[in-house]
């Protein structure tokens, strides 16, 4: 498995769950602080200049060691965790303590740059953003320093990277990715992204569950495309203390990721391998495709990840559908359909966390394709004749995607590209689904689909 610095997770499957951590604690639920400050508006620089920052002078001296620890690589959510848990602010405290460690984390390039330095003091890039994003005009009184403290105001940079705050690599990424539609892109990835819902069709309809949810207190809209989906559309509540969600009526799951789950096309009935089904998102929702004379076989290279299945597919009445393996498919195993939701460099879930692409070690992405390929071959072997694979990840980069679905044909000739049945605008000329932020509103996804028109693996 590729090596990650100590300020990354050290394997590719473990960096989609640090994508969620900073997105969704706890299955996918933003933290209190998270739902208050940093999902609460559409696009960034509107919802800085909305949020109340009257609170901040009074969080002054408690901030400066957090700031640092983000900027030190520290992740942003662990440290706002504990700084709350320390202070125990009122809402309006929250709110601006939870913001100035995501935008300082976020935005520290293009504060630098305003800075025209190298580096600065922590309180004085918080000052930095009041002022160039938030359009604060007390920008050095709210964080705490003196009169003239700032340098001059400056013009918003020209560059990709500067503009929107990210590392080199990473706009070389989306230039590659995107090419003309990459400053798009770089949009899209500096604002949160929507909550949304999949509603657990072995217990509810999506219309009953909104109807539900709204007695709850959560106003959602449906998805635009994915049936299961909804997008919560009110006020962020804490969704894991719902009795709909103590009862399996739903999980949290971008929408791109319910669509890969529909773009295998389970039927009832089949027998289905999620050859990297991680804590089961995808796998549950197989399991309620498959239904009650169907099952799903799970496995994933992290065991810690595969063990959380096993709670949440009985809250989803689904404990009898799931089957899990381990690190490995077993011997022998054949199925309908495989699904290969494979580990990668998780460049599409990126605005799930404000600070984690400063966190990623792009030189550990090198050994990925030959992982996926890898992994790939294996789910291959277990498709009867006639069946159906899925290679998808969540990400952009071409060496991952495109390229590793091409490997796999060149080697793999009894296997014939299909398109799934996905609506059209998500899907390519050369019928690969492709999911990107700015286009589709849903986190960055991938995913090729094949038929197996002979035995040959």
């Amino acid at each position: 498995m590729p090596r990650r610095s100590a300020a990354t997770p050290r394997n590719p499957a473990a960096l989609r769950a640090a994508a969620r951590v900073h997105a969704y604690p706890g299955f996918g639920l933003p933290s209190p602080a998270l739902r208050l400050a940093y999902h609460d508006h559409p696009v960034p620089h509107p919802r800085l200049q909305a949020l109340d920052w009257r609170a901040l002078p009074a969080l002054h001296p408690a901030l400066d060691a957090p700031l640092a620890e983000v900027l030190a690589g520290a992740p942003a959510e662990r440290v706002l965790d504990r700084l709350l848990r320390a202070l125990r602010p009122d809402a309006a405290g929250r709110a601006a303590a939870a913001e100035a460690l995501f935008g300082v984390g976020l935005w520290r390039r293009r504060l630098r740059w305003h800075l025209g330095e190298a580096e600065g003091t922590p309180r004085l890039l918080l000052a930095l953003l009041l002022r160039e994003l938030c359009g604060r005009e007390d920008a050095a009184a709210l964080a705490g320093l003196p009169p003239g403290a700032l340098p001059p105001p400056r013009p918003p940079p020209d560059g990709l990277a500067d503009r929107w705050s990210l590392p080199d690599w990473l706009a070389g990424e989306l230039v590659a990715a995107a090419g003309p539609e990459a400053e798009a892109l770089a949009a899209a990835l500096c604002r949160p992204g929507p909550i949304f819902l999949r509603v657990n069709e072995l217990k509810a309809t999506r219309p009953a569950l909104a109807a539900r949810l709204l007695a709850e207190g959560v106003a959602t809209r449906p998805g635009r495309l994915a049936e299961t989906c909804l997008e919560v559309a009110g006020p962020r509540l804490n969704l894991l203390g719902l009795p709909a969600w103590r009862d399996g009526w739903l999980e949290v799951q971008d929408e791109g990721s319910q669509l890969l789950a529909a773009a295998l096309g389970a039927r009832p009935g089949e027998v289905v391998l999620d050859r990297c089904a991680g804590a089961g998102g995808k796998a549950l929702a197989l399991a309620a495709a498959v239904g009650a004379t169907g099952r799903v076989h799970c496995c994933d290279l992290d065991g810690g990840r595969l063990d959380r299945l096993e709670a949440r597919a009985a809250r989803a009445g689904a404990a009898g559908l799931v089957v899990r393996h381990g690190a490995a498919p077993p011997a022998g195993l054949t199925v309908d359909r495989a699904l290969v939701d494979a580990p990668c460099s998780e460049l599409g879930p990126l605005r799930r966390g404000p600070d984690l692409r400063w966190r990623l070690d792009p030189a550990a992405f090198a050994p990925l394709p030959a992982l996926q390929g890898r992994l790939l071959a294996e789910a291959a072997a277990c498709v009867r004749p006639g069946g159906r694979l899925l290679y998808a990840t969540c990400t952009f980069r071409r060496e991952e995607d495109e390229a590793v679905a091409a490997a796999f044909e060149a080697a793999h000739l009894g296997w014939r590209r299909v398109a799934p049945s996905v609506p059209p605008e998500t899907l390519g000329a050369d019928g690969a689904l492709r999911l990107l932020p700015h286009r589709h509103g849903t986190d960055g996804f991938f995913a090729v689909a094949w038929d197996r028109v002979d035995s040959r693996p």
